[in-house]
Parts: structure tokens; sequence; C-alpha cells
């Protein structure tokens, strides 16, 4: 292992490069790769001595890969993402990287031999683990206070759009043994998790710490991916809840567009919330993606199901109704959360239809979502409009819902007034504003004829939305979709059969 991290280092002696071209006496002649996932892409040099990433800043050296090739052939006996990532490149899944994706694999890597070395102490496997549930836990911390922090501080990673963190942090997670107290998930799915257990414990003096117990038993080891504090509900008990979840031994991973001390600024009552960025900081490292490439945009870029234009009405129905093929579209309800129910206008065979309005306009939100996508998995959306000022709210749930889609790895087919980046032309961060005039940084014009809408949380969110956009459109996210669904059919069907004929 000291040799692959031996090698990482000596990548900057390993070439000078001129322009976009390595200059070391090597024919030019190069192929691009983009990886499946499409949140990596690469450059590929005819010769193997030297390899660099499409961008000319990231070279590294032959001797990584020789690593690899040890650790593809066994010959390094270690285990963990870093080493699992060498093993990729050797078997050709993977192409090389960046520097900055490989010193977060070297942080990454250092968490996972931590927790490895303290498993005992972290109480990570769950067989061994006491069994005591989350509100036996609280009943029995009223007779003897006490606190127990993992002897292991967790990782907050955070960077710009399509740089590769939740990869990242799921080759992470893929690695970790089965038998640990672990747990991967969405932010918004967690915390929407925390509000419906907090509506089972009304009656308790402090729900929150019970909340923490129940999900410190289940899941000591969490990981977040797109952390992002919008909600003031959420801002309120991050504090209290994360305080109780870090005295029960949890352990945090996370993964986010936002430093620690840019998370929910400019929010209702930030000064309560304050104080969770300290323990964040405290509880976990902190270590920056510094890669201004956004691999997302760099995949086989199409049109796909993303149409642009006025009074498309009929090439959405017509769309629709191509992938739906001889099923009958009739309006349907999915449960969500807490008996509520969300309508939809038109579904039949995973595809659901809606105007933008009926989504975006009404009072939904990330739990409508996620109903929505437990029952089907492709939505055709109407009408997005260009979205500013006058329909901010609708701005921040379209957001949302392309979170939650990209979560689900669902397919997009919509109609819209203009291209990504177009639809967000007029949502700007205080920063922007002042830069495109000093007056639209006020919150108070209401009446602008501008329609800027100018709001941190949202200027910086678009850039997630625009990149997710531009990925769930492009050949690999389609193929992705469509392998996932012709795996879900032959599981169905082999339970099917395995149901009428029992062994």
């Amino acid at each position: 292992m000291r040799a692959v991290l031996r090698s990482i280092k000596q990548f900057r002696s390993a070439s000078r490069y001129r322009g976009d071209t390595i200059s070391n006496g090597f024919p030019k002649r190069q192929h691009f790769w983009v990886n499946t996932s499409g949140r990596a892409a690469y450059s590929l040099h005819q010769y193997a001595d030297i390899r660099r990433c499409y961008h000319p800043s990231y070279l590294f050296s032959r001797g990584l890969h020789a690593d690899a090739a040890r650790v593809a052939n066994g010959e390094v006996d270690r285990a963990g993402p870093l080493v699992e990532y060498e093993r990729r490149i050797a078997s050709g899944e993977l192409v090389d990287g960046d520097i900055c994706q490989l010193g977060t694999l070297r942080e990454l890597q250092r968490l996972y031999d931590q927790l490895v070395q303290n498993a005992d102490a972290c109480q990570l496997d769950r067989y061994a683990a006491s069994k005591k549930a989350g509100r036996s836990r609280w009943l029995w911390s009223r007779f003897i206070p006490q606190s127990s922090y993992s002897p292991v501080k967790g990782l907050y990673l955070y960077g710009g759009v399509g740089t590769g963190k939740t990869m990242l942090m799921d080759l992470f997670f893929e690695q970790l043994p089965s038998s640990w107290r672990k747990k991967r998930i969405h932010f918004h799915d967690f915390m929407l998790n925390v509000h419906s257990h907090l509506q089972k414990h009304k009656g308790v003096a402090d729900p929150l710490e019970v909340v923490a117990g129940e999900v410190s038993d289940e899941s000591i080891l969490l990981c977040l991916d797109e952390f992002m504090v919008t909600d003031v509900a959420d801002a309120l008990i991050l504090n209290r809840l994360f305080r109780h979840l870090f005295c029960n031994g949890a352990v945090l991973v996370s993964t986010s567009n936002r430093a620690p001390d840019k998370l929910y600024e400019g929010g209702l009552q930030r000064d309560l919330f304050l104080p969770f960025i300290d323990i964040l900081k405290e509880r976990c490292v902190v270590h920056e993606i510094g890669s201004s490439i956004d691999y997302r945009k760099m995949t086989s870029a199409q049109q796909g199901f993303y149409f642009v234009g006025k009074n498309l009405s009929s090439l959405v129905n017509q769309k629709f109704f191509q992938l739906i093929g001889e099923y009958r579209a009739v309006p349907q309800e999915v449960e969500v959360v807490m008996g509520r129910t969300l309508r939809v206008p038109l579904g039949a065979n995973g595809c659901a239809y809606f105007p933008f309005e009926e989504l975006c306009d009404r009072p939904l939100g990330a739990a409508d979502y996620f109903g929505l996508f437990k029952k089907f998995h492709t939505l055709a959306l109407e009408g997005v409009p260009r979205l500013g000022l006058h329909n901010r709210t609708a701005a921040y749930r379209f957001v949302t819902l392309v979170d939650v889609m990209y979560e689900n790895r669902a397919r997009l087919l919509c109609t819209a007034d203009a291209t990504p980046i177009q639809l967000f032309e007029k949502i700007v961060t205080i920063a922007d504003a002042q830069q495109i005039s000093p007056r639209t940084s006020s919150r108070s014009r209401k009446n602008d004829d501008s329609d800027i809408c100018v709001d941190n949380e949202l200027g910086f969110a678009k850039d997630r939305t625009i990149s997710r956009l531009t990925e769930m459109n492009s050949r690999e996210y389609l193929e992705q979709h469509a392998a996932m669904l012709a795996q879900k059919q032959q599981s169905y069907e082999e339970c099917s059969k395995n149901a009428l004929h029992p062994q």
C-alpha cells in the first residue's frame, strides 16, 4: 500500500505539458473515454508510460499502474476504496482519474483503515452491538447519563457539481463489511425519515434523543449524499439531532456542494443553526474536492427526451404513449408519508405524466417525489418554464424533483421553454447579482422588470440541477436506465416463476 501511495506522490514529476498536449517526445494521438456512470472522463494515450486526464493539469505516472496491477494480481492484500479503485484501473473498468479525486480517495482510505482498526470500539458489527431499542436506550440514559463519542472522526466532502463526490462515497460504502451497521441515504430521504419518527414519539420529553437512539441503533455509520439545508424545520433540529447521534458514537460521511460554513447561508434563524456547523467540523474531517471539471457534462451529450419549445403538448403526449406501449394510461394515486397520497394525472407501465404546474406549483416536497418514484421509473413533465423571481418557489421544487429523480436513476421526458442553462438564467447568488448590477442585490425590489431572483441557496443549487439534467439526457444515463429496467423485469419474472413452481 505504501508503494501505491508513493507512486501517487510521484505524478508531479512524471511529465511536462504544453497547452493541451503532453510534451514527452511521444506521438500526440489519443483516444477519449467516458466511464459508464457518466461521472468521469479521461483521455488515453497510445503509449502506457504516461497517461493524463482530459484536463491538462492532471498527470499520472506509470508507477501508479504498476501498483494497480499488483493489486489486481493479489500481491496487495489490503482492502478499501483506494485499493478497489486501483483494482478497477488494472481490470479496465476505470482508466485513471484526476488528482483531486485521488486526494479524496486517500481521505476515504484513511477513514476506512481507521474504522477497520477500531471496529469493536465503534460497535460497527450489528451482531456484536447492543440490541437495545431506541426508546429503551433513552429510558436507561435518564438514570445513568452517558456519552460515547466515536474514536474515529467522519468525513465531510464538498466541492463543485459533477466532480465525482457521490461516486467516490459509493465506492467507499461498497467496500465496507456487510455485517456493519451502516446506511447510505440521500439527505432529503434521511430528514423525511427523521420527521416521520418524530411523529411517533410526540409524547416523549425529548423525541429527538429517542429518534437519534433509533437511528444509531440501526446504523452507527451514516453516509449522507447531497447535504443541503434549505428548510427552516430541518435547520432548527439538526444541531440537537446530531449532538445526540455523535454522543451515541455515530460516524458521519457526507457529500455536499457547500462548505460547512456556507450551509443554510442567509436562512431564517440561522443563529440557531450555527452550533451545528461547529459540531460538524469538530466530529468530521472537512475535505474539499478542488476539481473544476464537471464530468457529467463530458458524457456523450444528446437531446434525449428533453424538448425545447412552445406548444409541444402533442409531442410529449405522443412520446408518453410510445413509452407505455399497449398499457392504458389512467389517473392513479401513490402513497407518500403519514397517510398522505399524491394524485397522478396519468400513469401506466411505470410511466407518470404531469403538467409542470401540478408537480411544482403545488405545496409538494421531497416526500411526495420520493413516493412518486417508488412506483414510477419515468416522468413525462410538460411545460417547464423559465425560472425567476415570479416562480421562485416552483424553482425550489423543480430542483428537489430533479435531485430525487437522479437519486432514483429515473428517466425524464419533458418539454421546456429553454435549455437547462437558460431555464435558470434569472436565478443568481448575491455575489453574482452585485456583478450584474448593484441594485439587483436588494431583496426589496419585488417588481424588478428583469425578474432577477437573488437567492444564495437556489443560486448554488441551480448548477447541480443543470449538470444533472445534462447527464440525464446522455446516452450513458439512458442506457443505464434501460439496463436497470431489464434487471428488474428479469427479477420479477424469476420471482413469478418461483411462486408458480415452488421447489
